[in-house]
């Protein structure tokens, strides 16, 4: 109707799988699957019951460096959604019966992650690109490590977890800012924090994963160095994969699935973390053809590395990217998300306008080096699953660009 307005929340946790050890690898997803069994005076129907009845939505993700609490609703929500969100951070009921239900589901959920080949690829390589640290975790975890999971040891767990120090409450939309702040001070101020040692800076390791597999094509992912998130090459390190692999006219799209019919799905993208940075390729194929893609994908990017982009791939980068970034801005979701997940990086809200300048201002020989960077440790991480024929890829993607 004419004249409604909405809002949206964000409350974010700078924790995730990337603060767990192995014992505790997938606890932080656990834990975020609980919270909605049963918080404050709620049972779990009526978390969500709550929120809907005022046509609002809730909804939580974990991450390996964030988890985050969201709830999208109409103007004067605001007091029930802060509620809400408080009562699941601070309050869980973590029932035992519930507990025990959810490693059940968390299991099916680790099984259907298995099973679905462009999804378990993406894990393959994670492993390989940072062996034996949290980032090369799932954030799942697994049957084994979510076993000995407990009421107080996932007690302990949250109050690690969701500190208040480390946590940031983000609205945008709909709301007076008074009413945002002592909201904040009545449901998010009073608990104590919790202090948790930072976790060690991760490492880049590389390697090779392959699975084969009795299905009709094969996946691939190959994974190289990235900037992180802090990195003044950031938006270096964005153009790049735009142009590499970002849409239908980038290089991959082009050469490896226009020109030569090697892939029905490719691209390209950059993963930044606070103290590390992925730079990925993924491409599905038949079998036979892997090869031959994987060393198309090693040329477009060595390509890139050694002459730069084009001046008009830069251009057409550019207005996607800044396009991309001023369309968010008209989400009140994306807009309260992405100022938490920057106050938590950088201390505080990054403005559009600053966002969109360093884009714009990147030249050709940025660009180039941002690839020629991503090269230079000379190491790769790549997972091919799929057919037999298709397990020498990860292979012949290093040996094509490291020789």
């Amino acid at each position: 109707m004419p004249g409604l307005r909405t809002l949206a929340l964000t409350v974010a946790v700078r924790g995730g799988a990337k603060w767990e050890s192995e014992a505790t690898s997938g606890w932080s997803h656990c834990l975020e699957h609980l919270v909605f069994k049963g918080a404050g005076d709620m049972g779990a129907r009526e978390i969500v019951e709550r929120i809907e009845a005022e046509g609002g939505s809730l909804n939580a993700a974990t991450g390996y460096e964030r988890t985050s609490f969201e709830v999208r609703a109409l103007e004067g929500s605001l007091p029930l959604a802060m509620q809400v969100v408080s009562d699941l951070v601070f309050r869980p009921t973590l029932d035992p019966d519930e507990i025990e239900r959810e490693k059940d589901v968390v299991a099916q959920e680790i099984a259907e992650a298995f099973d679905t080949p462009d999804d378990h690829v993406f894990e393959m390589a994670q492993t390989r690109a940072f062996e034996r640290q949290p980032l090369g975790r799932p954030i799942l975890g697994s049957i084994v490590s979510l076993k000995p999971v407990t009421r107080a040891s996932i007690g302990d767990w949250r109050a690690r977890l969701y500190s208040p120090d480390r946590m940031v409450v983000a609205v945008s939309g709909a709301v007076d800012e008074a009413e945002l702040l002592a909201l904040a001070e009545r449901w998010f101020g009073d608990p104590t924090a919790t202090p948790a040692e930072a976790p060690e800076t991760p490492r880049f390791t590389g390697g090779d994963a392959t699975l084969s597999r009795r299905i009709e094509q094969a996946n691939l992912v190959f994974q190289l160095p990235g900037p992180s998130s802090k990195d003044p090459a950031y938006a270096a390190a964005r153009l790049m994969t735009e142009i590499l692999g970002g849409g239908m006219a980038s290089r991959l799209f082009q050469s490896a699935r226009e020109e030569r019919g090697l892939a029905y799905a490719i691209d390209a993208w950059h993963e930044p973390y606070e103290d590390a940075g992925v730079l990925g390729i993924y491409a599905g194929a038949a079998a036979g053809r892997a090869v031959e893609l994987a060393r198309v994908c090693a040329d477009e990017l060595k390509a890139l590395a050694e002459t730069g982009p084009t001046g008009a791939e830069l251009s057409r980068a550019k207005a996607v990217l800044n396009a991309g970034l001023w369309m968010s801005d008209e989400s009140p979701a994306a807009r309260a998300g992405r100022a938490a997940a920057q106050t938590l990086i950088f201390g505080a809200p990054v403005a559009s306008q600053t966002m969109a300048e360093r884009t714009l201002a990147q030249t050709v020989e940025d660009v180039r080096r941002a690839a020629a960077d991503s090269l230079a440790h000379g190491r790769c991480a790549t997972a091919v699953l799929g057919p037999k024929a298709a397990a020498p890829a990860g292979a012949a993607f290093r040996d094509a660009l490291f020789g």
